[in-house]
């Protein structure tokens, strides 16, 4: 496949692509754990506040997020600003306002992925170590934290196969990375499907080493387990 010289630019782009993905999912882990954590809070106020959250990303195309975040975070974010007297314009990347959106919608998904997860734990395994004299954050870490990532671990795989592939969507907003850099090369050489094909299979191939690191994962995750059922 001729890529005419535009093999660097792809490349780039893709590794542009792969760290937007990772560090968008990291962001949707915590945003899920909090939503998670809101959702099954004895607090009427924080169950609704977690409830609201999943139900508007729901109803809300990422697209638009992202678009919504871009065009507005900077706005609100310049406002605040000059309210405590700082008039120097904050501009907000392509890259952070991705992240930003990208992680404000697949951490909706990932807090029912977390709220699942958290309903499989026995009440009394945190019983067991408040017994011991352990705090709440010490017994989330130690015991829930473990076990919910072990459960949650398929589904939020299948999130971040998701959340991958709709790193494209953020090319709208001026990101170069793989279909802006792929959308530059098709307007020069004017070649679509040499390069929209080059690009497919680069996100093919992003999808099988994830799905690789995926089940390594989630062997690792039971490899205790196994052994002891063994």
């Amino acid at each position: 496949m001729d890529l005419q010289g535009f093999g660097a630019q792809l490349a780039s782009g893709t590794w542009i692509t792969v760290q937007l993905a990772l560090a968008s999912m990291a962001c949707a882990v915590v945003l899920g754990l909090l939503g998670a954590s809101a959702k099954t809070s004895g607090l009427t106020p924080l169950r609704w506040l977690g409830t609201a959250y999943t139900g508007m990303v729901r109803g809300l195309p990422e697209l638009l997020v992202i678009l919504l975040v871009y065009f507005g975070a900077a706005m609100v974010i310049n406002q605040v600003a000059s309210a405590f007297g700082y008039t120097q314009y904050i501009e907000l990347s392509p890259f952070v306002a991705g992240v930003i959106a990208l992680a404000f919608n697949y951490g909706a998904y990932m807090t029912e992925v977390f709220r699942g997860a958290l309903a499989t734990i026995p009440r009394g395994h945190t019983e067991a170590g408040m017994a011991l004299g352990m705090g709440r954050l010490r017994i989330f870490r130690r015991i829930v934290l473990p076990q919910v990532w072990r459960v949650a671990l398929p589904a939020s795989g299948n999130i971040f196969l998701a959340l991958l592939k709709d790193t494209a969507l953020v090319s709208v907003i001026g990101l170069e990375d793989l279909m802006r850099e792929t959308a530059i090369a098709v307007g020069y050489s004017k070649q679509p499907f040499t390069f929209y094909l080059a690009a497919a299979f680069i996100y093919l191939g992003l999808t099988a080493v994830a799905t690789l690191g995926i089940h390594w994962l989630e062997r690792r995750t039971t490899h205790g387990m196994r052994t002891l059922s063994g």
